[in-house]
């Protein structure tokens, strides 16, 4: 067995012991050698009919046990979590699904915990049963207890039925404001799906998507992005008032004031440097005053991109489509056009595919600056790699 599959069978007693305070374990669960053992029962077969007999007996097994009228939540929280392993290997479990319901409305913060965990990952929110779980949405959402509050806003943001939005709308939104940024962040998670299943029922809300923008933690400014990506997408020329706040955010990450937990490999908030320069790039097109405020910003994140990790090269590639994307500035054409001789000349195929990609939005805006690349360009014709060749072609 592998050292992987060893230290996931270590950790399981542990993970679903913690109690809500995150403590340690402090006493070893029973289902922990059931789940192990049916966990290394499995990784032991060499055949898939093996499997298939081996996951269909502890089935059969776990419909007897969730059927039982003797069985306590304790050992229904047990019994979910090998049901969604056995789900995870692509086994029917459907005799569980309401199981997993009555689990997430009536247990205890743990055993609600894995209710919600397996209604997520058993359901589509199209699912009928999904409507059981409405009023327990609610619930927990009006508690005191955070922990109910995150548990309840996280499952919004996975699955929810669109019909009954309107039901948990006014609860969410009240989330915005509240104390807790963890709580704030999760809103607009929530918000951000509801957008996307049914984003006429979230219009009325865009004044506290802004306020999400400028919220004080910029995990709360970070998950807004997402909405606001998604927008300006549909009407860029809605949002142009806002592109100075997110040139602003922009500098501040590039500049690194954002806390080092957003880093990555000493890179600041990559991921997020990825999403405002997509947003810039859709404000300022075929527009010459909404460009003009991100030209500087535009500069400094290529000179600040030091090529030290792949995750460098893609802000440098979002950041060259941007300069592309914009009313055009011919300093900054020309510093994205040197840019893209570190991709064409990079060994790496991956690299090499993005510079080619890349110098077809410089042909597009000014052909006579891909000239510099134009003997890289021809070597690539008879390039081994047949994604190289037809890239070229």
């Amino acid at each position: 067995m592998s050292d992987m599959v060893e230290r996931t069978l270590t950790a399981l007693p542990g993970l679903f012991l913690q109690n809500q305070l995150g403590g340690p374990a402090t006493s070893r669960a029973p289902f922990s050698s059931r789940l192990g053992g049916l966990i290394r029962g499995v990784t032991a077969l060499s055949s898939k009919h093996e499997e298939e007999k081996l996951i269909q007996q502890e089935l059969s097994s776990l419909k007897v046990t969730v059927a039982a009228p003797m069985t306590t939540l304790k050992m229904m929280k047990e019994c979910m979590v090998r049901l969604i392993y056995c789900e995870m290997l692509g086994y029917d479990a459907s005799f569980g699904y309401i199981h997993a319901i009555k689990l997430a409305q009536q247990g205890n913060l743990l055993e609600k915990r894995v209710g919600y965990l397996a209604v997520s990952l058993f359901l589509h929110e199209n699912h009928e049963l999904l409507l059981l779980l409405v009023n327990t949405v609610v619930k927990d959402l009006q508690s005191t207890n955070l922990v109910e509050v995150c548990m309840a806003l996280t499952v919004v943001s996975q699955i929810f039925p669109r019909e009954m939005i309107p039901a948990v709308l006014p609860l969410i939104e009240d989330k915005l404001q509240h104390s807790k940024e963890i709580i704030r962040r999760k809103a607009v998670l929530a918000l951000y799906k509801f957008y996307l299943i049914a984003p006429n029922q979230v219009q009325h809300i865009h004044t506290k998507f802004r306020k999400a923008l400028c919220d004080r933690d910029v995990g709360v400014m970070a998950a807004s992005l997402h909405i606001y990506l998604r927008m300006i997408k549909e009407n860029p020329s809605g949002y142009k008032d806002l592109t100075g706040s997110f040139v602003t955010i922009l500098k501040q990450v590039v500049g690194g004031k954002l806390p080092v937990d957003f880093n990555y490999h000493s890179v600041p908030a990559p991921w997020l440097q990825i999403q405002l320069l997509r947003i810039l790039g859709l404000l300022g097109k075929d527009d010459r005053r909404t460009s003009e405020l991100m030209y500087d910003v535009l500069d400094e994140s290529l000179r600040r991109a030091e090529l030290n990790h792949n995750v460098t090269y893609a802000i440098l590639f979002e950041c060259v489509h941007t300069i592309y994307s914009i009313y055009p500035k011919s300093e900054l054409l020309e510093k994205a056009v040197k840019c893209i001789g570190k991709f064409v000349l990079s060994p790496k195929i991956n690299l090499k595919y993005l510079g080619l990609k890349a110098l077809t939005y410089v042909i597009q805006q000014d052909p006579s600056l891909a000239l510099q690349h134009q003997i890289t360009i021809i070597e690539c014709l008879d390039h081994p790699d047949p994604i190289i060749k037809r890239e070229v072609k």
